[in-house]
């Protein structure tokens, strides 16, 4: 399901660019920050999800969620405040300029009319470079997870095969950071900020990836809810967060699936069904924001979405998971730690 909406949204996504820069709304050189600790993280994730009884599962999704909404929320209000001092400068400005005008005075033009257009065509706004190297860690995780399941749980090739991962995963990350750190590279979609990285930053960021990709594995999640609030913190503008959190879920909630199928953890007619609506409802509500902030001229909407969004899932798969574990413990049944090695 989440793998679903998030592909629709990138469709979405895909065509258009940054709201003050000219760029894609997609931070390239973010996601391929991040995208491999991500999937290094997934598969993590999915191993622990099969070793974790399902109470602490629970537990672990109510803390993360709680806590990421809460910040995600006085990060909207913060956003909202500064919106609304930019509002009442611009109106100050026009209405300054109004009486000039009406006195006789025409201000010279402050610079050369804003060209830059809000959507393009794919081929045009796509990084290729960048996105081949995303495209190449994805498969390579792909890879070795179809040949790891012809291989007996916990044998020699099995974490063999699951340790190539890591120096996959790690290459990548790397080559970007050392980019970033030399200022070869950086995080365009902030502007002019954030040039100068430090050591301690890329390694705290590259950490905070494969956290993101174990709690999106374990609870089943993409990691965008936890990278989302990260980027906003980064000072990302909020409709790039957004999209490029997403772009960066594709990858890992499309891995977290094919992990889960190979595990026959995975019902098929039951995924589909909630994927089609997903995708419809993430096309909808896509066109539905996009036209609330051009009317309301505020993108902490987005932020507020993201924190509200956040803490219903929490409450929902909360509740059910506490319900659950109530009726295991009226049953008596086993709530302990699973054997990861057993066959599946």
């Amino acid at each position: 399901m989440i793998m679903g909406a998030a592909a629709s949204t990138v469709y979405y996504n895909i065509r258009l660019r940054h709201p003050t820069l000219s760029m894609p709304i997609i931070d390239y050189d973010l996601a391929l920050l991040f995208q491999p600790m991500l999937m290094l993280g997934i598969s993590i994730g999915v191993a622990f999800n099969v070793l974790f009884a399902d109470w602490m599962v629970t537990i672990l999704l109510l803390i993360i969620f709680l806590v990421t909404s809460t910040k995600a929320f006085f990060r909207g209000v913060a956003a909202w405040k500064k919106e609304t001092l930019f509002k009442k400068e611009a109106a100050r400005i026009l209405a300054q300029t109004v009486n000039e005008e009406a006195e006789g005075y025409i201000p010279l033009s402050s610079g050369p009319t804003n060209s830059r257009r809000e959507q393009v065509s794919i081929f045009e706004n796509i990084c290729w470079s960048e996105l081949g190297l995303l495209l190449l860690v994805w498969g390579t995780f792909l890879a070795l997870q179809i040949t790891k399941n012809y291989t007996s749980n916990c044998s020699i090739s099995y974490w063999v095969l699951n340790s190539l991962q890591i120096p996959v995963a790690v290459a990548v990350t790397m080559h970007e950071a050392v980019n970033l750190y030399k200022g070869e590279k950086k995080i365009q979609s902030k502007g002019d900020e954030g040039t100068n990285w430090r050591a301690f930053q890329l390694i705290l960021y590259c950490l905070i990836g494969i956290l993101a990709g174990i709690v999106g594995g374990l609870l089943g999640l993409g990691g965008g809810f936890i990278l989302g609030p990260l980027f906003l913190e980064l000072g990302v503008p909020p409709q790039v967060s957004s999209a490029t959190a997403t772009f960066i879920m594709t990858f890992s909630a499309s891995m977290s699936v094919i992990e889960y199928y190979l595990l026959k953890r995975f019902p098929v007619p039951y995924a589909l069904y909630f994927s089609v609506v997903a995708i419809i409802s993430a096309l909808i509500g896509q066109k539905a924001v996009g036209k609330l902030i051009k009317i309301l001229g505020r993108a902490s909407l987005i932020i507020f979405i993201l924190a509200f969004t956040i803490f219903f899932s929490a409450v929902s798969l909360g509740g059910t998971g506490i319900f659950n574990m109530i009726g295991k413990m009226e049953r008596h049944e086993y709530m302990g730690f699973e054997n990861l090695c057993k066959q599946h």
